[in-house]
């Protein structure tokens, strides 16, 4: 199997276990030394395994609560012992789809190959910011 093809294995596999509340699962191939940039506080983001399985449970119970965790898109780009994957995710509850069905939870992660197997090394989570001011937007636009 390529490591594309691994990598993409593992991201499903890891969804997959977001969506069953598998604590075990979501934590099987991640690195000790992660970082995540995750939604919620700490701005500063996670930094470890054991805090990386802190930040799990009460998204678990939300889940629990009818939201859903659905991968959309995933795109990986493996080199020999380094990758990184991006994917966009429906990641909401009912009724924040219907007041926008298109919004998407955006992640990266990053992977290094660790004897031999790949390891989620850092995951980085976001939502796109609204901006309802015109104004705003048109400065948006030209720090871009």
């Amino acid at each position: 199997m390529s490591d594309e093809a691994q990598i993409r294995e593992l991201i499903e596999r890891w969804a997959a276990a977001v969506r069953a509340g598998d604590l075990d699962a979501v934590l099987a191939d991640h690195a000790d030394d992660i970082v995540m940039y995750d939604v919620p506080p700490p701005n500063e983001g996670v930094r470890g395994i054991d805090a990386y399985r802190e930040t799990w449970p009460p998204f678990f119970a939300w889940l629990a609560e009818g939201a859903v965790f659905e991968i959309v898109s995933l795109d990986v780009t493996a080199g020999e012992d380094v990758a990184f994957a991006l994917a966009l995710l429906r990641c909401g509850k009912p009724e924040e789809f219907r007041a926008d069905p298109d919004n998407r939870l955006r992640l990266t992660i990053g992977l290094r190959k660790i004897d031999g197997r790949w390891a989620v090394v850092h995951e980085h989570h976001s939502f796109p910011l609204p901006i309802a001011d015109p104004a705003a937007e048109t400065k948006l636009s030209a720090l871009q």
